[in-house]
């Protein structure tokens, strides 16, 4: 038989009616917990069904655990990080034990300091590192309940935090009504009706009198079993009412069926009494005091409020608590909007705005019957707050609503503005648009109207809209020019990078041409400034101005301050190759990968990682490059993020490792021409170019090459163009050769970079007459030895032994291939090291296929592999464990298993088993 008793909770009175199963689930995972694992559930089932019951009932199991109980409140929804403070706060002694970036992030969203806006992500990960330190001490249950009403910063904090505990003794519990979009994906427990037998028996035991059986069958049926639903709505009414009304009860408007049973009980309270449940209703953090102090100043005391009780509705002890979330949401919405406004009004008063001043503006808010500036400027400054702390959501909210209370149009537009801005990084991008939309109408000059402008480029380029984002950034960056050069500069900036994205030749000119027609400002020129002219120059077709700015440029950026490689980086960071110079290529984006971590900004990290990465696939360190790749899919993993396979496409086209590459050129191809993004589409065709001609399928190089050059685009399809050349050479397709290697001689000729000229050459080889092939190939292993470019400088040697071998020259032919293929075993090349074998099976030379090693031993896991080769590189298991957005425990737990499985028992020895050039 289930058993019940009294107590709040969903079902209201109910206590574990018939829940084994699930109460199990919750016993299992309290004693993971207790033994040092970490366990996530997500307990969701719609109102009154009996989830809080089960959390309570995890709570009681979990003796010997620390519990921390966090509430969502439906009024707090937009207060940022409402429902972190309530995790955090009893665990604020632990923060001196966090990484100094980690302690300031939690420090600066709970309000302890003072700060700029903490990266989102690096919260999460101090959350994570703070619930870690606290299991340290003792195993931990953390519940969640009606998460469903968390704030949307709080949400995805958690949310974070639920997908990387692992070897943390925590058990993190969310009872939630619907399947929240944060909270999807993670182990669940789907809470459904009473079995009917218990059903039954709860619905005798609450029932006066004696029910016939088919009415109590009908009940349980069209309740579906709700246990809250069984308890409250027979509660005053009839058998006769009980037989004729739920009749019209359908399951959709169950909730709206309790909330009438309830109101029903309200209505029949005394004044006061309602008053007093209005006021509780109204305030979310569920304190006694400023109820009773509200309550006061609408002149309602103790003993008028409960002279007669509350029927059970409200409970007011250490904590103010409802019998189930329906009441509240009854009391509240049955009230007219003068008591609503007048309850609110009064807890604004009682509200310390020293203290808790957003708060206080939400009461003020809320309490507005009309218009009015002074709360609207209230909500500013709380937007302002939010912000800082990096509650983007929050910050949107407030400014939506301070929107909604300004009369005077040139402040609403300037409020809409930011607030249009706001839910754009909050990630609401139909709202921002509407929100713009206001701005427009409202402008009163010129310069708002650029500004509303710039947002709608914005939203057209987070849109994924690649053919309108360029015009519309563009667009925006000339209105702006007059009001704020900074800004038009910054502008001109994202919309070539748009226009990058996209592809679009017209795009490019039209951006070109604007920059072009600048007016210049006195003083040097900013990096800026360079990366603009030089950009235009090319485009414009003034290529030596343009390698003479874009060198300037170069040096310009290996200093760049962290809130421009932010801003505007992504953009900037294809200088170097613009220029042909590969030390800055790898210093520049080394660093801003190392500036970006400094700063926090996790969010930007797997563009800057792949960047990083792609640099050294150039150089030939294909693991760092695989190490750098598999860092930048933990990241954004981790944190939800898009992330375009580049990197790894570069990769498994050098490594030659069909058909794993052709799937993932195909693929990315089908992806990039459903978004309209023609930058994946010159990437996925550079990299065909490049396996086809390890493989010595020339006939399709030549084909993925055509289309790469075909592209408007100014860098990898210049890369496609020694692809082109040498595919084209070997099919004795000599004019198409010709033609690349004249855009290859104006987009390298102006460099005299190593890595121009030593590529320059070896193109000019293969169409030159004998006498000076010759002297172009030795030239092009001249020059490419003296850079750090390994397959470049192999594929020289290669091209150079083959050409030799046709030439009959055999001995010097096999000096040239046996150092292409160990150059090329040595890299990971593998189709480029078999097509040297065969060349020089082709002199008549012996050679043993030699196996490519692994990457690091085979039966590593690839998030073994990487905490593996950060502990080789020297980084602690805090260092290992902020990389990978993992807790330090978590990076001990996967140490002793990386021990056990390589055969070693310390870090120096794993340092020995894992050489470094894996």
């Amino acid at each position: 038989m289930a058993q019940w008793g009294t107590g709040a909770g969903d079902g209201g009175t109910l206590r574990l009616l018939g829940r084994s199963r699930e109460s199990a689930e919750l016993d299992r995972m309290v004693a993971a917990a207790r033994s040092g694992e970490s366990r996530v559930l997500v307990v969701h089932g719609p109102p009154g069904v009996g989830k809080t019951a089960l959390l309570d009932h995890a709570r009681q199991a979990a003796t010997g655990l620390r519990v921390l109980r966090v509430f969502g409140v439906e009024s707090e929804m937009e207060l940022a990080f409402a429902a972190l403070h309530q995790v955090c706060a009893p665990l604020l002694e632990l923060l001196p034990r966090l990484r100094a970036p980690q302690r300031t992030a939690l420090e600066t969203v709970l309000g302890l300091r003072a700060g700029a806006p903490p990266d989102r992500f690096l919260v999460g990960l101090a959350v994570l590192s703070l619930l870690s330190e606290a299991s340290e001490q003792g195993p931990l249950l953390c519940v969640v309940d009606d998460a469903q009403w968390m704030d949307r910063s709080s949400a995805q904090t958690l949310s974070f935090v639920a997908r990387r505990l692992l070897a943390e003794s925590v058990a993190l519990l969310f009872g939630t009504r619907d399947r929240d979009p944060d909270l999807l994906g993670l182990p669940e427990l789907e809470v459904t009706g009473l079995r009917d037998a218990d059903a039954h028996a709860l619905l005798d035991a609450v029932t006066r009198g004696t029910l016939e059986r088919h009415i109590r069958d009908r009940i349980v049926a069209e309740t579906r079993g709700n246990p809250l639903a069984l308890v409250e709505l027979p509660h005053g009414l009839s058998v006769t009412e009980l037989a004729g009304g739920l009749g019209l009860l359908r399951a959709g408007a169950l909730p709206g069926r309790i909330e009438q049973s309830f109101l029903g009980r309200i209505r029949e309270l005394p004044d006061e009494t309602r008053t007093l449940l209005l006021v509780a209703a109204a305030e979310p953090v569920g304190d006694p005091a400023p109820v009773w102090r509200a309550a006061g100043r609408l002149g309602v005391t103790p003993a008028t409020a409960l002279a007669k009780g509350t029927d059970g509705l409200l409970s007011i002890e250490e904590r103010v608590t409802f019998r189930h979330p329906l009441v509240r949401s009854a009391v509240y919405h049955s009230a007219e909007p003068g008591e609503r406004r007048a309850v609110h009004l009064a807890l604004a008063e009682v509200t310390d705005g020293t203290t808790d001043p957003d708060r206080r503006a939400w009461h003020l808010a809320s309490a507005a019957a009309a218009p009015d500036e002074a709360v609207a400027a209230e909500l500013e400054r709380s937007a302002g707050r939010a912000q800082a702390r990096g509650g983007l959501a929050g910050a949107a909210a407030f400014l939506q609503r301070a929107v909604q209370l300004t009369t005077d149009p040139a402040r609403r537009a300037d409020r809409a503005l930011a607030a249009a801005g706001a839910t754009l990084q909050a990630g609401d991008i139909e709202a921002a648009g509407r929100l713009t939309a206001i701005a427009v109408r409202d402008a009163p000059d010129e310069f708002t109207r650029a500004r509303a402008a710039l947002i709608r480029g914005h939203i057209a380029f987070s849109a994924g809209r690649h053919d309108e984002a360029p015009r519309g950034l563009l667009a925006a960056a000339q209105r702006l020019e007059p009001f704020d050069a900074k800004l038009a500069r910054e502008t001109y900036m994202l919309a070539w990078g748009a226009a990058f994205m996209g592809g679009g030749q017209e795009d490019l000119l039209a951006i070109s041409r604007a920059v072009a027609a600048l007016r210049r400002r006195g003083g040097p020129p900013l990096p800026i400034d360079l990366v603009l002219d030089g950009f235009s120059s090319l485009v414009l077709g003034s290529r030596t101005d343009a390698v003479r700015v874009l060198q300037q440029a170069t040096v310009a950026l290996a200093d760049l301050p962290v809130e421009d490689i932010l801003l505007w980086g992504w953009v900037a960071n294809t200088v170097p190759v613009s220029v042909w110079d590969d030390v800055a290529m790898q210093t520049i984006t080394d660093r801003w990968v190392d500036v970006i971590r400094a700063a926090g900004a996790l969010g930007h990290l797997p563009l800057y990682l792949t960047g990083a990465g792609m640099s050294r696939s150039f150089t030939g360190d294909l693991a760092t490059a695989g190490d750098l790749a598999s860092e930048a899919d933990t990241v954004a993993a981790a944190l939800a993020l898009p992330i375009s396979p580049y990197l790894q496409l570069r990769l498994t086209a050098l490594r030659g490792r069909e058909p794993e590459a052709s799937a993932l050129i195909t693929e990315t191809i089908a992806r990039a021409d459903a978004a309209g993004e023609v930058l994946g589409v010159t990437i996925a065709q550079w990299s065909a170019a490049v396996l086809d001609n390890g493989l010595s399928r020339f006939d399709q190089a030549m084909s993925a090459a055509q289309v790469c050059t075909r592209i408007a685009e100014l860098w990898i399809s210049v890369w496609a163009l020694p692809e082109l050349v040498e595919a084209a050479a070997r099919l004795g397709e000599l004019e198409i050769a010709r033609a690349a290697l004249d855009r290859l001689t104006e987009s390298a000729g102006p460099c005299d970079t190593d890595w121009a000229q030593g590529t320059l050459a070896r193109c000019r080889a293969l169409l030159s007459e004998s006498s000076a092939a010759e002297g172009h190939f030795r030239t092009a292993v001249e020059r490419l030895g003296r850079t750090e470019l390994r397959p470049e400088l192999a594929r020289a040697h290669l091209l150079y032994g083959e050409w030799l071998r046709r030439d009959r020259r055999r001995i010097e032919a096999r000096e040239q291939l046996r150092t292409a293929y160990e150059m090329f075993v040595l890299i990971g090349m593998e189709a480029f090291a078999e097509r040297a074998r065969r060349e020089l099976l082709a002199t008549g030379e012996t050679v043993r296929k030699r196996r490519v090693e692994a990457a690091a031993p085979d039966q590593l896991t690839p998030q073994e592999r990487q905490i593996a080769v950060l502990v080789r590189e020297g980084f602690s298991n805090p260092e290992v464990a902020t990389r990978l957005f993992i807790s330090p425990r978590t990076v001990e737990w996967h140490l002793r298993k990386i021990f056990t499985k390589v055969g070693v028992t310390s870090r120096r020895q794993l340092r020995e088993a894992l050489p470094r050039d894996t």
